[in-house]
């Protein structure tokens, strides 16, 4: 086990104090390094001292997108302890199941989300809570604590974060971050996306997911550069940011839906995105028409690939190759290594399609008190199976074909069948439900519930939504739902996903305005 000598945001404060570290979008606000790095200290010691944490405790977050997430986050590495940003999108009963599971200590909220973190507080006996926001207790908080003498100690091996992912099934995993995976994804992020101490992020990205975090908030950290953070994305102020000269964008992740809202906007045409050099696409397939429209706005849309497991980052497409392999999510970055499985005994050929299995030290240990889900998780030699069916070309560039699992993406969100069918099996008047992914221009992929009735049930379509938007997040929730006698089954029992995916992904359309 290595030990993690540094500390990315004292270290460019010592170096670099005036230059900007984070940009606040809602309200403006400028870090520089230096005061950066204070509030972290100033945080980091109140909550040691008035919230008892200490290395392994476990702080949550339930907020939206601000530069406070960040300093939440290396507040806690300063102490040890282990960051826990939550789905604020979630249903309180996904909530409730996930601060079961991980048991924070503190609790960090917003003011409009104070009736979750409430109930949250009730249920869970949570000791301390901080309300954010301006003028909080969270910003007395750092205005009144002395900064933190000595941060703790880190090991490569030691827990930072714990992100939490629906499965295949439908029961929420904590996926396991560590220093060292954080400092092995920065370094893969720095190579393939040039970070450097001149690099502007517009950080549009949810902050509880790992490409928020990760994918490249974090790593331009590491290089020294300045992150800007939008509370939510809106496809006309994020193309005002993207132009604004003063804000000097360079760099921008984000997943299709982004990028066809923007250029969707009737400010694209006349936007000046001539300073951005590094933009970033993943979490669904794009669409060629897509990356043609921004190619032709000046800027090449670089296809990457990665999971909540991996870091997230294992592949990028470099911009070179963008116009002739626009189909592939790019070769392995550098610290990573990828295997594609014909089956568990025999790689697969150049061309043939098998499972991405991926090894490294960016890959997560496991997930938080789930070790049979860890041991199903990873084949011998401590390859991580991915899930996702690929094929890789003659040239080594990798294609995601399909998803060897059923997962579907709405929105740059991942959404789990099972989990959504559980909801609709919780219903008395369904018998049986099987939820599938439909193309939606929009969001990618929304989900179509085709349901079996109870003999002698009437339940409708409105009530079977209504129903699974009290329990889901709205992205979760299925667009439409279909009704039939009978689900098609494999010869062992199995409800058969492709048979449905015949039949429904080409008869219902999942465009959608809202």
């Amino acid at each position: 086990m290595s030990t993690c000598h540094y500390d990315w945001i004292a270290h460019h404060a010592a170096r670099r104090p005036e230059a900007v570290a984070a940009v606040n979008l809602e309200d403006g606000r400028r870090l520089t390094y230096r005061v950066f790095d204070r509030r972290i200290a100033t945080l980091a010691r109140h909550l040691q001292e008035a919230c008892a944490v200490s290395p392994g405790v476990r702080v949550a977050l339930l907020a939206h997108n601000s530069t406070d997430t960040f300093e939440l986050q290396f507040a806690c590495f300063r102490l040890g302890a282990i960051f826990v940003p939550l789905n604020w999108r979630l249903a309180l009963p996904e909530l409730d199941a996930i601060v079961a599971d991980c048991t924070p200590a503190v609790l960090i909220y917003d003011p409009e989300l104070a009736g979750v973190a409430d109930e949250l507080t009730r249920r869970h006996g949570i000791v301390h809570r901080l309300l954010r926001g301006p003028e909080s207790p969270y910003e007395r908080a750092i205005a009144a604590a002395k900064p933190l003498a000595a941060p703790h100690r880190l090991m490569h091996d030691d827990v930072c974060t714990i992100l939490y992912t629906s499965g295949t099934t439908g029961v929420a995993k904590g996926s396991i971050a560590t220093h060292g995976m954080n400092f092995w994804n920065a370094v893969n992020c720095i190579g393939v996306a040039v970070l450097s101490p001149q690099t502007v992020l517009l950080c549009v990205l949810p902050l509880f997911h790992a490409a928020g975090l990760n994918i490249y908030a974090n790593p331009t950290f590491y290089a020294g550069g300045t992150v800007a953070v939008t509370r939510r994305f809106e496809a006309g102020e994020a193309l005002r940011q993207l132009a604004d000269p003063m804000l000097g964008v360079t760099h921008l992740h984000g997943v299709p839906a982004h990028y066809q809202a923007m250029a969707a906007h009737a400010d694209f045409a006349t936007a000046d995105l001539s300073h951005v050099v590094g933009a970033f696409v993943g979490a669904a397939p794009v669409p060629v028409p897509l990356l043609e429209t921004w190619r032709r706005k000046g800027v090449v849309l670089r296809q990457n690939y990665g999971m909540t497991e991996t870091g997230p980052l294992i592949l990028n497409l470099e911009a070179a190759d963008a116009a002739r392999k626009v189909d592939s999510a790019g070769k392995p970055v550098m610290h990573v290594e990828v295997r594609v499985m014909a089956d568990a005994a025999r790689d697969a050929a150049p061309g043939e399609v098998g499972e991405l299995w991926v090894r490294g030290p960016a890959v997560t240990p496991g997930y938080w008190n789930q070790p049979e889900a860890t041991r199903a998780a990873f084949a011998e030699g401590g390859w991580l199976r991915t899930g996702d069916a690929v094929r890789v070309d003659e040239e080594g560039f990798v294609t995601i074909v399909d998803r060897w699992k059923d997962m579907y993406v709405s929105g740059g969100e991942n959404v789990y069948p099972a989990e959504v069918e559980n909801v609709l099996y919780s219903h008395p008047e369904v018998a049986e439900a099987a939820v599938i992914g439909v193309p939606d221009s929009r969001w990618g992929e929304v989900g179509c519930a085709i349901v079996v009735r109870k003999n002698g049930a009437a339940v409708t379509e409105a009530e079977l939504l209504a129903h699974c938007a009290t329990a889901l997040a709205r992205y979760k929730v299925p667009r439409t739902a279909m009704f039939v006698e009978a689900l098609p089954r494999s010869a062992v029992g199995k409800v058969h996903k492709p048979t449905l995916r015949h039949q429904f992904r080409s008869a219902v359309s999942g465009d959608s305005q809202t």
